[in-house]
């Protein structure tokens, strides 16, 4: 491996300039005015990956927008990596708390600043670049297939179908992404669960229209009130989801992964500070990392209805909305809980309301073998480049597709993530630490070497 690390040494400002120029292109996939920008993202990747030394790249086409497919074959003999990540991003807003221009990269104490660096076009390109690394100075030891969406920040909504389709060209033997987080700063880790998702949007409608609240409050029920009451009793004391049937299908944590929670280096003062909070709220009898990443949330990610704007305006509205969330754990299905939402809600309407009840998207949870040799191979890489065992941890966000590689491919997927939960995702000012990125490659190098040889010894 001498030689395609010390490539990547001596090409390490080069390639941060490269994803500068990728950062610069606002793949915004939920936002249909970006549609032209994000498929320029699309075409951007694509002639990196051929100067990379990729020999079969294609701009694949979808129903939304496109995958980026490319492909090295070295061997019938050798194992496949199929390295997955995606190259939209999410709406830079609320754009007055950037410190810069979202789309335009900012280099600031070592990290880099811009919508995307860390979710997920640094991530994904660190193997873009292990690849490009491994093809200038030798023959790289697996076969290499890389599938970059760009829908993830929609839900994925088009890629189950692809997959499906082209079920021949995508075998492989293992999936790779780098799309969830070290445990801490300088603290390797590997994800081993992730936590499937529920998302719906509830809407209340009273009267036809809006009402002057003077003339008609106190005879008319607000929509508002009301669907505050109903968020509000979705928890009980214990903060317990109170929604009937919720818990029927979650697998416990066992009591070998408790001790392992307990073993992890969690710093809770600090995680405290960086959230901004000064208490913690968790389902009782879990800790903080329990609750976050290994048991199933609720959670209203948005409330609206009525006047909202500069000054006063007394309406009583018409409708009051919400969009509600629920994070679930392997064996909890997101077809299951979004009908149990929907009954939930439907027997708690009042009777001075109607309910429309959305559902906009899903995801199913996963958890991993831990022994299984691509695990091993990832420890052993991130052991190289950090000089300490990495800790086998679950990640309370989802990616939906790595249930769908499973289901729809049979491939298990390695989590080898190099974020930080304090890199601003989804957020004003997100970050990507340059050492990071730089260790990602290394890393990414390193575990093509080692899977392979943990295949061959397997």
């Amino acid at each position: 491996m001498d030689a395609p690390l010390q490539y990547a040494k001596d090409h390490a400002d080069r390639f941060v300039e490269e994803l500068k120029a990728w950062l610069r292109i606002p793949s915004i996939s939920t936002d249909p005015t970006y549609a032209t920008q994000t498929r320029s993202a699309a075409e951007w990747l694509a002639d990196n990956l051929r100067d990379a030394g990729m020999g079969d790249v294609e701009v694949m086409e979808t129903d939304g927008h496109p995958v980026v497919y490319a492909e090295h074959h070295v061997s019938d003999d050798a194992p496949t990596v199929l390295v997955y990540g995606h190259y939209d991003v999410q709406p830079p807003d609320p754009l007055e708390l950037w410190d810069n221009d979202p789309f335009e990269p900012v280099e600031k104490d070592g990290d880099l600043v811009a919508r995307g660096s860390a979710d997920d076009k640094g991530q994904a390109f660190m193997h873009v670049k292990a690849a490009e690394s491994w093809l200038a100075t030798d023959q790289p030891p697996v076969n290499l297939k890389f599938v970059i969406e760009g829908e993830e920040e929609n839900g994925s909504v088009h890629l189950p179908g692809f997959l499906e389709e082209h079920k021949d060209k995508l075998a492989a033997d293992v999936c790779l992404v780098s799309d969830t987080a070290l445990f801490a700063p300088g603290v390797p880790s590997i994800a081993y669960g992730l936590r499937g998702l529920a998302y719906v949007e509830v809407t209340l409608t009273g009267p036809k229209k809006d009402l002057h609240s003077g003339v008609y409050g106190g005879g008319v029920e607000n929509p508002i009130n009301a669907l505050a009451a109903m968020i509000a009793a979705l928890h009980d004391d214990d903060h317990r989801v109170t929604v009937e049937g919720f818990y029927d299908d979650v697998v416990a944590l066992s009591d070998d992964e408790r001790e392992a929670y307990r073993d992890l280096p969690f710093d809770e003062a600090a995680w405290k500070d960086e959230a901004g909070v000064s208490e913690t709220k968790t389902e009782a009898g879990y800790s903080v990392l329990e609750g976050t990443t290994g048991r199933p949330t609720l959670d209203c990610n948005g409330i609206w209805g009525g006047y909202t704007g500069e000054g006063a305006k007394t309406v009583l509205p018409s409708k009051a909305s919400a969009k509600i969330s629920c994070r679930l754990v392997p064996n909890q299905t997101p077809g299951d809980i979004t009908e149990k939402l929907r009954t939930h809600f439907e027997a708690h309407v009042p009777d001075t309301m109607s309910l429309t009840f959305r559902d906009l998207h899903g995801g199913h949870g996963v958890l991993v073998d831990r022994e299984a040799p691509a695990m091993q191979a990832a420890s052993e890489a991130l052991e190289a480049v950090f000089g300490q065992t990495p800790y086998f941890t679950r990640e309370g966000g989802s990616i939906p597709v790595v249930a769908d590689f499973k289901r729809i491919l049979g491939l298990d997927t390695v989590l080898m993530g190099f974020g930080l939960d304090s890199d601003s995702i989804h957020s004003p000012n997100e970050r990507f630490g340059l050492d990071r990125f730089h260790q990602g490659i290394e890393a990414s190098v390193r575990f093509m070497d080692a899977y392979a040889r943990q295949k061959e010894a397997a």
